[in-house]
């Protein structure tokens, strides 16, 4: 698993994890990796500092917040106003399926809140029956999921879309 530093177009930051550089480069390139403030697809890897291990302690250098580049895109929106997109047909297709398979999953699975890394490892381990669920988890929680081979997926989350 790797964590991304991302920003959009708009200039809004946010992070994501993906298996590999590889399976990041893939989903942007597909248009399905979104800015979750303004649902934009137009997203790139922002500035990473890297983490410095030394042998006596581990030190965390904070990254650059990315500064909004001098375009009508970052200029600030009128009072009154809503980000706006136009998508393809294929792009909408995309995301309805992408609701409709929330959706589904939200009604048809049992939402375990902040519990969800312990039940996902209790069924993983067979301590309990397997059963659909969802809930939260931190980004270490996930990344020792992931290390333990218990199999999940994040819920894909989308902007509301008025129709």
């Amino acid at each position: 698993m790797i964590r991304y530093s991302l920003s959009c177009e708009r200039g809004h930051a946010f992070e994501s994890w993906f298996a590999s550089s590889s399976a990041y480069d893939k989903q942007a390139k597909r248009g399905l990796v979104a800015c979750p403030v303004c649902g934009s697809t137009k997203v790139d890897k922002a500035i990473m500092a890297p983490r410095l291990a030394r042998s006596d302690k581990t030190i965390d250098v904070p990254a650059p917040t990315p500064a909004a580049a001098p375009t009508p895109a970052a200029a600030p929106e009128p009072q009154g106003t809503e980000p706006v997109a136009m998508i393809s047909p294929q792009e909408r297709e995309l995301r309805t399926k992408l609701k409709e398979l929330r959706d589904h999953l939200v009604k048809n699975s049992e939402n375990v809140g902040r519990k969800f890394p312990e039940q996902a490892r209790k069924m993983h381990y067979g301590e309990m029956k397997h059963r659909s669920i969802y809930g939260e988890a931190s980004p270490q929680e996930a990344k020792e999921l992931y290390e333990e081979g218990v199999e999940f997926h994040p819920l894909p989350i989308l902007p509301d879309e008025r129709n």
